[in-house]
């Protein structure tokens, strides 16, 4: 028994997880299963918005968002503007303010810029080429992707040895954008400092936390509030989706997952 069949002890009616290795894929569940999977979408948008960065569409120090702020800002979550509201709630580089309004933001930025409908320069651009066949964008860019784990497989591994970007931009987007801001994750409170990439929020020294604290500093990845997440260190990722929404019953257990897989892989 491995340690990645902890997620079938969770008590939610449907788990299916996946760890990436350079070994290959252990998966566990049904792995072709669609899940709403809430703001796990915010790091696969992240990297449709770099690619339109990579194609010379946006760039991403541009102006975007409220007065001051950047494509930067709006994927680190350093724009000030609030969760679910464009209104900036804070100055710029102010505070790490969570925000699925600034996806959007970033979002709606793009499709003006490339002149398709964001959904569909995603379809083009990243789920056919890595052949995410499952995944698709309903509604907010901050929180409506429909995907499965065969699909985040795919995009994890991709993060992992990337074949359609180019590796400095994936480098980018796990490097801690703004250090020094604090800010609240979502269900574990305020940390100081609270580290966010572009799109992959950044473990860091934050305790309580969804990842497990013997995992390393760079470690990057998301959960949602659907039960999902995805993480990537070193040369392995994870992913786990339920259909639990996110609450107390999640906190123990998905630390203690991370921490047995993590502990598993160091030998």
């Amino acid at each position: 028994m491995s340690a990645l069949d902890k997620i079938s002890q969770w008590p939610v009616d449907n788990v299916a997880g996946a760890l990436i290795g350079p070994n290959g894929v252990e998966a566990l569940g049904d792995t072709a299963r669609e899940y709403d999977i809430k703001s796990v979408t915010k790091p696969v948008v992240a990297l449709g918005v770099m690619l339109a960065v990579e194609e010379g569409a946006v760039e991403l120090d541009q102006p975007a968002g409220p007065e001051g702020s950047t494509l930067r800002h709006l994927l680190s979550h350093a724009s000030g503007v609030d969760f679910d509201s464009r209104e900036a709630k804070r100055p710029v580089e102010d505070r790490r303010i969570y925000s699925s309004a600034g996806y959007e933001w970033a979002a709606e930025i793009v499709a003006d810029a490339t002149g398709m409908d964001f959904p569909v320069y995603l379809q083009e651009g990243l789920f056919e080429p890595l052949g995410m066949n499952s995944t698709r964008l309903e509604g907010s860019a901050g929180h409506g992707l429909i995907s499965s784990v065969d699909d985040l497989v795919k995009f994890a591994s991709e993060v992992l040895n990337p074949q359609i970007i180019h590796p400095d931009t994936l480098t980018e987007m796990r490097t801690v954008q703004f250090p020094d801001l604090r800010g609240i994750v979502p269900g574990y409170g305020m940390h100081r400092p609270c580290p966010w990439g572009l799109g992959f929020e950044i473990h860091g020294e934050k305790d309580p936390h969804w990842m497990s604290t013997n995992m390393p500093a760079d470690a990057s990845g998301h959960f949602g509030m659907s039960g999902t997440y995805l993480w990537v260190a070193d040369d392995y990722a994870m992913v786990a989706l339920a259909d639990r929404d996110f609450g107390e019953w999640a906190k123990p257990l998905w630390q203690e997952t991370n921490e047995a897989i993590w502990a598993e892989l160091q030998g």
